[in-house]
């Protein structure tokens, strides 16, 4: 059964991406992604940039990769938590406190992002779906997040 610390992504290609939240990293980033996916942000938006043995990133409204929600951009919340297989984080500009609704996903290891970008979740099963995600920088059909939930 999944406790109040995990966001479901029912993604296109098929299956549920099931992540394991982190809010004793990153307590701000986890309320923005959870109030954003309660109130249906997410639901329908794709994965705009899938970069094979890097990063699928996605959370723009816009599929451009320029979007974001309404809300304020966050203050930076670093860690040393590793950037590795799995690990769930915030996109951003070159700006360390521009980050908003847009997220990645690491396919690999991506050590140098670490204290670079907010750590906010790992993914505990379904990274074969992430896996299988349309690649590209812009996708030309790209997968989405069909529904995402917060138990």
């Amino acid at each position: 059964m999944a406790d109040a610390n995990t966001l479901t992504l029912t993604l296109s290609t098929g299956g549920d991406v099931v992540i394991r939240l982190r809010p004793d990293l990153a307590p701000g980033h986890v309320e923005r992604i959870t109030s954003l996916a309660k109130e249906g942000f997410y639901d329908g938006v794709v994965f705009h940039r899938v970069i094979p043995g890097f990063m699928a990133q996605g959370g723009d409204p816009t599929g451009t990769g320029t979007g974001g929600s309404k809300l304020p951009d966050l203050k930076a919340e670093f860690s040393s938590e590793p950037h590795g297989r799995g690990t769930c984080s915030m996109a951003r500009t070159s700006a360390p406190n521009s980050a908003n609704s847009q997220f990645f996903i690491c396919l690999a290891d991506a050590g140098f992002l670490d204290n670079q970008y907010t750590v906010w979740g790992q993914v505990e099963s379904g990274m074969e779906q992430v896996d299988a995600l349309p690649t590209g920088e812009p996708v030309r059909n790209p997968g989405k997040i069909e529904k995402a939930t917060v138990a």
